[in-house]
Formats: C-alpha cells, structure tokens, sequence
C-alpha cells in the first residue's frame, strides 16, 4: 500500500471574495448592498462553484451585507446549499484572524467555504499556499478581485492543521456573469 492509498481524501477551503459592492452615499460600510455587476457575479460565483465541484459542506459569512447577499446568490444556485454561519470576526479579518475561524470548523467538514473580504482573504491565500497548479498562484498575486475563487487543498485530521505553506491553491476562478447592454 502506498502512503497515498492509506490517506484520506484531501480537505479544501474555498475562499470567495464578494461580489462588487455599491457605494451609496450615507450607507455604512458594513451596511454597503451589491451593485449591478455583484447582482450578476453572485450566481456565477454558485455556478462556478457547482461546476468546479466545489460545493462546501459548510460555509462561513462575514455579516457584512455585501457579503451575505453574495453568499445568498451563490448558493441559490444549488441543490440543496450548506448550512451558512455568519461570523461578525470575519468583517476586515487579517489572517490570524481569518484562520482562528477556520480552526474552529468541525473535523467532520470536508469541504468549507469562506466568504469574505479583501486584503484578508488574498493575503490568506497566499500564506496558506505552500504551492500551486498551473499559475494560479502567480494571478492570486497579481489580483484576487471581486467574485473569486481560490481552492486550497491539504490534508490533515482537524482544520486546526491548516497553517501557513500547507495547503496547495488547486484553482483560481473569477466569476462573472452575463453582461447585457
């Protein structure tokens, strides 16, 4: 038997930015709703995500609207979506932040979806990732846009293993949807 044959099968963190945002006068950050091209890039977010087969066993939410709606239209776009926990920490989380969440997940989620905000959830990406495939890291470098999608994959027995340089970024999407004129 090979060391891989006696492996479970790898986890993964899903990382999605959310979709762009408006910027109404008068409208507090946290309380900022979806613009037009986040009402369109949401869906896709979910399709991309099913298509990818990606789809999270469970998934944590800033509580930011712009998030929250994301997520909502995203997984719209499924079956039977995770069940979706809003965590007030993860509004403008740094890394350590954004991984004492992470850490706290379930041993028994495979798969976890984190919908989030940027600078944190590049820069967590970009620390977890030990390497990647094709270029993906390189274009997480270069932007980590509204609507994308990292996939880091890694093993481990609980999500407390996951540390910087373990995991391996398997994928970037940036998910857009249809533009009409």
């Amino acid at each position: 038997m090979t060391a891989r044959q006696g492996m479970a099968p790898p986890r993964r963190l899903v990382v999605l930015r959310h979709a762009k945002s408006a910027w109404p006068m008068g409208v507090d950050d946290h309380d900022r709703p979806l613009g037009p091209r986040g009402l369109r890039d949401a869906p896709a977010a979910g399709r991309a995500l099913a298509d990818a087969d990606c789809l999270p066993d469970l998934a944590l939410c800033s509580t930011a609207e712009r998030t929250r709606r994301t997520w909502e239209l995203a997984a719209a776009e499924w079956d039977t979506p995770p069940p979706v926990r809003h965590d007030p920490r993860l509004y403008g989380a740094d890394v350590p932040e954004l991984l004492a969440v992470v850490h706290e997940v379930p041993s028994e989620t495979r798969t976890l979806l984190v919908v989030g905000h940027n600078p944190g959830l590049e820069e967590l990406v970009l620390e977890l990732a030990g390497d990647a495939l094709d270029d993906a890291l390189d274009n997480v470098q270069v932007k980590f846009p509204t609507s994308a999608i990292a996939v880091l994959a890694w093993h481990g027995d609980s999500w407390h293993d996951l540390t910087p340089g373990t995991a391996l970024l398997t994928g970037m999407i940036v998910a857009r949807g249809n533009r009409t004129n």
